[in-house]
C-alpha cells in the first residue's frame, strides 16, 4: 500500500527477549479469523487469551507487585502464533523481561522517573494505527477484538506505560556514561590478543544517482488516464470496481481500493491534504504524489480520523526518460573527471544533482545499513549490493566509476556514477584503524557492567520471588533470592460468558 508509507530494546546483552506481550487480543477470534488484514494482525503484535475457564496463579512477585502465568501465557502463544517452534525456554525468557520491567519500573517510582501522559497517549495511539491499517479498518479491527478501539486503548495503556517508564529508567542508569581515549585503550589491551576480533574488508563508497524523469507530456497521459476514471465515478460506475480493475495500488486494490481509517500522519502530504478537506461522499480532484496520479473518495469522517479509497495510477518509466538519465551522467561524470579533487567535487555534484534523497546530504556516502545510529559510511564488502561491489573492486582509492544502470529490488532503474572514497583489507582488530569500533565495543561494556551492577544490587534489595515452576531455568538463576519460602497462591477459576 504505497501511500501509507510515511520497545525498542533497553537492555543490552541481558539475553532478554522482548516479545510483544502489551497488545492482547482474542485468540479464540484469531483461530476462525479469515480476514487476511486480520491474520496478518496476529502475527505481529497480537497474543492469545482463551476465553472461558482459565486457571490462574502468580508465576512470580518483585516487590509488591505479581506477574501472573497467564501473562506469560499469553506471550508464548504469540510466539508460537508468530510461526517459531515450541520452546519452553522462551517461557523463561518472557518471565525475566517481566522481572526486568517490574523491577525497572519500581525503582522510577522511588527516583521520581516518570513519563508524560501525552507521551503514553502518542505510543498507545501509534500502536493502534498500526493494528487498524493490518486490520483493514477501525470496524474489522473492533471486529476482530470484541471490543471498541476505546475499550481496548484503555486496556493495554497501563502496560504501555510500565513498559515506557521501564524504559527511561534504564536510560537515567546510563545517561551519564562515556569512555574517554584511554577506556578505550584499557579495554583493547583488556583482550587477550587470540580473541580480538576479525574485520572483513570495509569500504566507503559514495554514489550519485540519476532517477529518470518523465516530461510533462509524458506525464500528462497518466494523469487523463486517472481523470477519465474520475469522471467515470463520477457519472454513476462503482468505485470499487473500477479500483479492483484498473488501480495500480496493490495493497487496496483487491479491497475496491479501500484504504480504510487513518489519521493525519497515515498519508503522504499530498494524499493528506486532500483527504481531509473532503466531506464524506465527496471525491478529490486528480492528484500527483511519488507514487503516481491518484483521487480519492472519503467514505466516512470520524473526529481527526478518516475512511478513504483511492485509485492509483502510476507512470511507467520510458525508455527515453532512461536515455535522458544515462545523458545527464555521462555530462557529470565528465566535468568530475576532469577535476583533481575527486573526492570534494563528488560531494558537491551529488547534494547538487543525486536524486537519492538517503544520500545525497551525505556527501553522496552510502551508510552502513547495520550500522545506521552511528551513521557509519564503513560497509564490510560482502553487504554491498553485489553489482556495486562488482565495479568497485576494479576501482583505485580516490577514482570514479563510469555511469552504469542498476536495478534496485522493487524494479525501478537509475543510473548511478560511484567513489571509492577509501578500502581497508581485511584485519585482526587494532587501534589505528579501528578506534571508531572499539570506541563503541568498549561503550557497550561499560554500559552493561553498570546495568548488570545496578541489577544485582536491587535484586538483593528487592522481594521478589519465583515459582519453583521457573526457578530451574539458568536465566532465571539470578533472580532466585533466598527469602523464606514464599506460597505462591492459585487464583479461583473464574468464568467467562464469552
Amino acid at each position: 500500500m504505497p501511500v501509507l508509507f510515511s520497545i525498542q530494546r533497553y537492555m543490552r546483552k541481558l539475553g532478554v527477549l522482548v516479545l510483544g506481550f502489551i497488545l492482547t487480543i482474542t485468540f479464540a477470534k484469531a483461530q476462525v479469523a479469515s480476514d487476511t488484514s486480520a491474520k496478518k494482525l496476529v502475527k505481529t503484535d497480537s497474543v492469545a487469551r482463551t476465553p472461558g475457564k482459565t486457571l490462574d496463579k502468580i508465576a512470580a512477585v518483585v516487590g509488591n507487585s505479581p506477574i501472573l502465568l497467564s501473562d506469560i501465557e499469553l506471550s508464548y502463544a504469540n510466539f508460537l502464533v508468530q510461526g517459531n517452534q515450541p520452546d519452553p525456554t522462551v517461557k523463561a525468557r518472557i518471565l525475566q523481561t517481566l522481572l526486568t520491567q517490574k523491577l525497572l519500573a519500581q525503582q522510577a517510582a522511588i527516583d521520581s522517573i516518570e513519563v508524560k501522559e501525552e507521551d503514553v497517549d502518542a505510543n498507545v495511539d501509534r500502536r493502534m494505527r498500526e493494528m487498524t491499517q493490518r486490520a483493514g479498518g477501525q470496524d474489522k479491527l473492533e471486529a476482530f477484538l470484541g471490543r471498541s478501539v476505546i475499550q481496548y486503548k484503555d486496556e493495554i495503556r497501563p502496560d504501555l506505560k510500565e513498559q515506557m517508564v521501564a524504559q527511561k529508567m534504564q536510560q537515567h542508569i546510563t545517561e551519564k556514561l562515556n569512555v574517554t581515549p584511554q577506556d578505550v585503550k584499557k579495554f583493547y589491551d583488556g583482550i587477550p590478543k587470540d580473541s580480538l576480533p576479525s574485520f572483513n574488508k570495509e569500504v566507503e563508497v559514495g554514489e550519485i544517482v540519476f532517477q529518470p524523469k518523465l516530461t510533462k507530456e509524458e506525464k500528462d497521459l497518466y494523469k487523463a488516464k486517472a481523470e477519465e476514471l474520475r469522471q467515470r465515478v463520477k457519472k454513476g460506475e462503482d468505485f470499487g470496481t473500477l479500483a479492483r480493475l484498473y488501480s495500480q495500488d496493490p495493497g487496496s486494490a483487491p479491497e475496491g481500493g479501500d484504504l480504510g481509517f487513518a489519521d493525519r500522519t497515515t498519508f503522504v502530504k499530498e494524499f493528506t491534504a486532500n483527504a481531509f478537506k473532503l466531506k464524506a461522499g465527496e471525491i478529490s480532484p486528480v492528484f500527483e504524489t511519488d507514487f503516481g496520479f491518484h483521487f480519492l473518495q472519503v467514505i466516512e469522517r470520524r473526529g481527526e480520523q478518516v475512511h478513504v479509497r483511492h485509485i492509483l495510477i502510476s507512470p511507467v518509466i520510458t525508455q527515453a526518460s532512461l536515455d535522458r538519465a544515462k545523458v545527464k551522467a555521462d555530462s557529470i561524470y565528465k566535468i568530475l573527471i576532469k577535476d583533481k579533487n575527486i573526492a570534494v567535487d563528488f560531494s558537491s555534484a551529488a547534494a547538487y544533482y543525486s536524486d537519492d534523497k538517503d544520500t545525497k546530504y551525505n556527501g553522496g556516502m552510502m551508510l552502513n545499513a547495520e550500522d545506521v545510529q552511528n551513521r557509519s559510511t564503513f560497509i564490510p564488502t560482502d553487504k554491498l549490493d553485489p553489482k556495486v561491489a562488482l565495479i568497485t573492486d576494479t576501482l583505485k582509492v580516490g577514482s570514479i566509476s563510469k555511469p552504469d544502470l542498476f536495478t534496485a529490488a522493487d524494479g525501478k532503474k537509475s543510473y548511478k556514477i560511484l567513489l571509492l572514497k577509501s578500502a581497508t583489507n581485511a584485519h585482526k582488530a587494532n587501534l589505528e584503524q579501528d578506534f571508531p569500533k572499539l570506541k563503541e565495543y568498549a561503550y557497550n561494556d561499560k554500559v552493561n557492567k553498570t546495568v548488570s551492577a545496578w541489577f544485582d544490587k536491587r535484586r538483593k534489595e528487592t522481594f521478589i520471588k519465583i515459582d519453583k515452576e521457573f526457578q530451574a531455568y539458568d536465566v532465571l538463576k539470578k533472580w532466585v533470592n533466598t527469602n523464606p519460602e514464599m506460597v505462591i497462591p492459585e487464583t479461583k477459576i473464574k468464568s467467562s460468558s464469552k
